[in-house]
């Protein structure tokens, strides 16, 4: 069965269409989710529970900016994260990144947070170029 979605590299990059969210993210772990807070994300590992949420919710570690994927890439696509991750590493960009059921998310630290907007775009530029 073929998952929804773009497949295509070279579509997916050309159509990334980035967007920057507002506020700063921590990385927090519990063994559950504390009432009253909202995560944008949560993963159940074997040492616990990961989760994403505004800063000032939990105390956690990793502050960054959370920057959303708009192209609707399927979970089965091959080498965009590679691509995009490699164009971040290569300007020294620490980035964490999720895959989701709709789009991609990318957690970044906030003082790189525009640097890593333009590489996605340029990335995105180039692609189109092509």
């Amino acid at each position: 069965m073929t998952t929804p979605g773009e497949h295509d590299l070279a579509t997916l990059l050309a159509t990334l269409d980035p967007v920057l969210h507002d506020g700063a993210y921590l990385f927090a772990t519990a063994d559950e989710p504390p009432p009253g807070l909202t995560p944008v994300f949560t993963f159940c590992e074997p040492e616990g529970l990961t989760l994403v949420v505004p800063e000032g919710q939990a105390d956690g570690v990793f502050p960054c900016r959370w920057i959303t994927l708009r192209v609707h890439s399927s979970l089965a696509a091959v080498g965009m994260l590679a691509a995009i991750t490699a164009a971040l590493a290569a300007e020294g960009i620490a980035c964490n990144a999720v895959s989701a059921y709709f789009h991609d998310h990318l957690f970044v630290p906030p003082e790189r947070a525009d640097d890593a907007m333009r590489v996605l775009r340029q990335l995105s530029a180039n692609v189109q170029a092509r």
